[in-house]
């Protein structure tokens, strides 16, 4: 049983680490998406999308490739978020509204949106094929126990989301785009006056950090439930759980990779342990939350500028107003 707690939380820990990493690289140019929720819904329709059109262009479903299905999840995927994330950067970007209304609409509109799409122009018969094929472990892990089985048992979404997560935190602290980008989110009006292109950036990182989090919901229906489309709605929570984890990992991809594992262990404690009580079952669903609270107000006592969001967060720049 414990083998099995810990590849689901590494497999939850997945789907939270895609949108965490988005967001934290949307919030490093000071804008903060609650639109999360509903970018990682459409690029869930994205990659189904795109996997549907791809089976039912073989004669034999079974003799897909498991390439194939891979970059065509993977491109469906980031093309819709980036596409509903895109909506969000013009509307705050070019048209400067208001961050946290535009986010909570685009949250609404992806959730409807998916919805249709799936149920109107999706095909979701071959899907458990399909979802087999891309949950596919590495050759050497798939009758191996214990530790080996742990850490090599997952399909290659999970070590993707690890590569993503690493890559990022190498751009932010080790080149001068990163440099950059977290100068914009420090302080847009320097940057801006230092001659960093911030329309450009802005864009860039926003449609980015999309696409990316649209990994999540795809990797969720198509790895983690093999293409079982019932608990669809648990995906706008999980986007929820990514926003909260931005905070946790205090905006540090390197750190949001072991923090998205712990959210993922407490997320699923609450079904995996079913001798508990109901308000048992309910304490450990909020625990997560509980705890981004906790070190929220921890770091903000400890009042280091490392520990801090950026400071324009959530603050639409007016170049007049220099």
């Amino acid at each position: 049983m414990t083998i099995t707690f810990l590849m689901s939380a590494i497999a939850i820990g997945t789907v939270l680490l895609f949108g965490c990493v988005g967001e934290t690289i949307t919030e490093k140019v000071g804008h903060l998406n609650l639109g999360i929720p509903g970018i990682m819904c459409t690029g869930t329709v994205g990659g189904c999308l795109f996997i549907s059109l791809y089976l039912n262009s073989l004669e034999k479903v079974e003799s897909a490739s498991w390439i194939m299905l891979i970059l065509s999840s993977l491109f469906g995927a980031f093309l819709f978020a980036c596409l509903t994330g895109g909506i969000y950067a013009v509307m705050t970007i070019t048209l400067r509204c208001n961050q946290n209304i535009t986010g909570l609409a685009i949250t609404t509109f992806g959730n409807g949106l998916t919805q249709f799409l799936m149920h109107s122009y999706v095909d979701r018969s071959n899907f458990s094929i399909a979802g087999k094929i891309i949950a596919k472990s590495l050759p050497f892990a798939e009758n191996s126990n214990g530790i080996v089985k742990v850490l090599f048992g997952h399909g290659f979404y999970v070590y993707f989301a690890i590569a993503i997560a690493l890559l990022t935190n190498f751009i932010f602290n080790r080149t001068r785009v990163g440099l950059n980008l977290r100068a914009i989110g420090e302080s847009t009006a320097t940057a801006d006056a230092m001659g960093v292109n911030i329309t450009r950036y802005k864009y860039i990182a926003i449609l980015v950090g999309s696409g990316i989090a649209g990994f999540g919901g795809v990797f969720y229906i198509m790895d983690y439930v093999k293409g079982s489309w019932e608990n669809a709605a648990t995906i706008e929570a999980f986007g929820w759980l990514s926003i909260a984890l931005v905070i946790f990992s205090i905006w540090k991809p390197s750190v949001s990779i072991i923090a998205s594992y712990l959210f993922g262990a407490l997320y699923i404690a609450a079904f995996v342990f079913g001798n508990i009580s109901f308000s048992g079952r309910e304490v450990l669903k909020m625990l997560p939350y509980v705890i981004t609270i906790i070190v929220l107000i921890a770091t903000s006592m400890m009042n280091k500028r490392e520990h801090q969001p950026p400071a324009s967060l959530g603050l639409n720049y007016f170049r007049e107003e220099r």
